[in-house]
Order: C-alpha cells, then sequence, then structure tokens
C-alpha cells in the first residue's frame, strides 16, 4: 500500500517590487536542509514556483510563467556590517529544474525594505510614526549595497499612493532606491566594461559582426544597436517573442558577449547561466504605442531600449538593467549614450514595451577607467497575500 505524506508548509509572502513579483522567505523559516545553498533549496523553490512546466503555465505553482513571474527571495539577518539585512535572489527557470543565482532582481529589490519592516528586521526606534525609513541592503547574490527609503505612515510601511510606474496596473507608494557602487566586477578585466573599451566589434556565429557595449553595472549587460538585428526600437512582445528564428539570434549575441566578458568559458556554459547577461538593443527616441495602449512620444524620452530576460523579450525593463542602461548611457561614446543623443548626461529616460522609466547614476573617471558610484531608480511595492505556501513532501 503506498502512503502518501501530506504537504508541509511554510510561512511566506507574495509581494510585488516594481514590475516583478515572487514569493518571499525568511531563512530561519525555511526547512533545515534548505537553509543553505544546494540541491535541497533549489528542489524546494522549484516545487514552490511549480517548475519544470512543460506546459509553460505554472498552474500548480505560485509562479507567473515568465521572467518577470517565477522569482523567489530569502532574507536573513545582515552578515555583513552596517546593514540591515542579507537578500538573496533565486531566478527561476519555468521549462527546466535550474534556479540561477548569478544575479539580482532590480525590480524585487523594491519588495526588500518593506518586507524587513514588516518582519522585524529593522528596530522599532528607527520606525517613526510617520516619514521614511532607509533599509541598507545587502544584496547577496552580487555582493552590493542597495538603500531602500520606504515611506512609512501611522507606523507603518506605506504601500498605498499616486505614485504610477509603466508596466504596473494601479498606483502605489513611492520607493528610492539607491544602489551603490553597483558594477559586477565581474569578467576579465574585473572592471566596468570587462573588455576595456566603450564599443567592441562582437563576432557572432551565425549572426555577423555587431558593434557591441558590454558593461556590468547592475548586472552584466550586451547593447547593441535596433537597426543592426533590423530592428527600430519600438518593437512589442509579440514582435520578438514569436520568432523562434529572432529568439535564436538574440540567444547567439548573448553568448558571444559573455563569453567576450569573461563569464563563461564555454558556449555551452550559457545554459547554466541564463540570467545573466542581458541583452539589450538601444535606440534614438521614436514615437510608438505601449502595449498598454499609451502613446509614448519621442519629445518625451531620450531612447527606447528593449531587453530580453530568460530568453524572451521583457514586458517593461528589469530594475538591474535599469542600472546597466542609467551607467551606460552617463558614460560618453557608450551605444546607449549615442542613442540618447551623446555627452554627459546623469540621468535618462527611455521607452520600453510598457511605457517610460527615469534612471540616473553618478560616474567617474579614475586612472582612465570608468567608475559608476550608485544609481537611483523610484519603483513601488506591495504585499499582494502573505500566509503559508504548502509543498508536497516529495
Amino acid at each position: 500500500m503506498t502512503t502518501h505524506l501530506p504537504q508541509f508548509k511554510i510561512p511566506a509572502t507574495y509581494m510585488r517590487g516594481g514590475t516583478s513579483k515572487g514569493v518571499f522567505f525568511r531563512l530561519a523559516d525555511l526547512p533545515e536542509a534548505a537553509r543553505v545553498p544546494g540541491a535541497a533549496r533549489d528542489a524546494l523553490l522549484l516545487r514552490v514556483i511549480g517548475s519544470p512546466d512543460p506546459y509553460g503555465k505554472h498552474t500548480d505553482g505560485m509562479g507567473g510563467a515568465t521572467s518577470s513571474t517565477s522569482k523567489c527571495v530569502i532574507i536573513a539577518p545582515a552578515s555583513v556590517p552596517d546593514h540591515d539585512v542579507d537578500y538573496l535572489y533565486g531566478q527561476v527557470s519555468i521549462d527546466s529544474a535550474f534556479v540561477d543565482w548569478s544575479g539580482n532582481c532590480g525590480n524585487l529589490s523594491t519588495a526588500v525594505g518593506p518586507f524587513a519592516i514588516a518582519n522585524g528586521f529593522i528596530p522599532a526606534e528607527r520606525i517613526p510614526q510617520d516619514g521614511t525609513v532607509t533599509v541598507r541592503i545587502w544584496q547577496a547574490n552580487i555582493g552590493k549595497t542597495i538603500l531602500a527609503h520606504v515611506p512609512v505612515s501611522n507606523g507603518q510601511v506605506q504601500e498605498t499612493g499616486d505614485f504610477e510606474v509603466d508596466g504596473v496596473t494601479f498606483p502605489a507608494a513611492e520607493i528610492v532606491l539607491e544602489f551603490l557602487d553597483p558594477s559586477d566586477d565581474e569578467g576579465d578585466a574585473g572592471s566596468m566594461f570587462p573588455t576595456g573599451n566603450l564599443v567592441d566589434e562582437l563576432e557572432i556565429p551565425g549572426v555577423g559582426t555587431l558593434q557591441a557595449t558590454m558593461i556590468t553595472a547592475g548586472i552584466p549587460t550586451v547593447f547593441v544597436n535596433a537597426a543592426d538585428i533590423g530592428f527600430d526600437g519600438t518593437e512589442l512582445q509579440p514582435a520578438i517573442n514569436d520568432s523562434k528564428a529572432t529568439l535564436a539570434k538574440m540567444e547567439a549575441i548573448r553568448v558571444a558577449g559573455a563569453l567576450r566578458m569573461g563569464l563563461i568559458k564555454t558556449a555551452e556554459e550559457a545554459a547554466t547561466r541564463q540570467h545573466t547577461p542581458k541583452v539589450a538593443f538601444v535606440a534614438p527616441a521614436k514615437d510608438y504605442v505601449a502595449s498598454s495602449g499609451k502613446a509614448i512620444a519621442a519629445d518625451d524620452i531620450d531612447l527606447n531600449v528593449r531587453a530580453l530576460s530568460m530568453g524572451k523579450l521583457h514586458h517593461a525593463m528589469m530594475g538591474t538593467a535599469s542600472v546597466a542602461i542609467a551607467t551606460a548611457a552617463a558614460v560618453p561614446g557608450t551605444l546607449v549614450n549615442l542613442a540618447a543623443g551623446g555627452g554627459m548626461r546623469d540621468a535618462v529616460r527611455f521607452g520600453h514595451p510598457s511605457g517610460t522609466l527615469r534612471v540616473g547614476a553618478a560616474v567617474e573617471q579614475h586612472d582612465g577607467q570608468w567608475v559608476v558610484t550608485r544609481a537611483v531608480m523610484s519603483r513601488s511595492a506591495r504585499v499582494l497575500m502573505e500566509g503559508w505556501v504548502r509543498v508536497p513532501q516529495d
């Protein structure tokens, strides 16, 4: 006779952060075997999300069957001085048994501050009756500091408000994020531009040679010109995601960039590093209609950017890629800077499939090398549901 074990339940919070959402856990609430990195943790998060799912729907899990909604976050007391929490992010694959820990999620970073305040990680004396709490977050995937400036009302995290984010249906309270020293320090040179160049001639098997700006700020990102790959930068998801040939071309660019940046040693390794690098294409500002039907005027933006995440065009823009955009735009001569009109600039507003986003970055030159000291953007976050997530014991 077969014994069917009951499901076990784990305290969890389902949160939106920016244009993403994910399942948030306190490290101490996880089963003991999942409190450390490894197969047990990955298996648990895969089952929570509902992956791998050959149907691509996540019907039997908490995931949303997109790269923006197939995410898990683990929050723990800070492991480094002068920080409030450790924030560990797992990008869960939809169709394979794989959790990518290689990078950060900038959008979900917005939800970490509110989660930390609501779950007792911030001392009560630091929480005003009304005002702002600055939560110092240690981003454990990449070893970087994020400051989240979280509004508080009546001693509680303020979630409602009139701040709008394109790609999010309803307004909420504004949370300002500061990414400190956001260069990832990865790649061959260990610098913001791993190849040592602002623009490279990137040879891509089966595609040809393209100009590319490769940068490690926020998240490793490969930027190419939209016109060089047959686009004008105003494309929405169907134009890219419904074409297997286009997706294959973009993946070839991503793999070639990863190799050139020193993130992987062989092309085959790219399959085990799906979350990074990102690949994006840029173009000068041009009118278009966003996925919501909203008209975006060229006069209201500096440039258009489209980026792919986990092999598909993102419905808006990843937060970490937004940091890369802000940083590259601030450095004269990069493809992003040139698409925005060139020159020195400390902020840009770019168009993405869902609308627009304004981001800023402060860059400096040290001994001839460009470095970024901080990047800033505003997003919003809120709790969607809290309680327990149930997981079969198999």
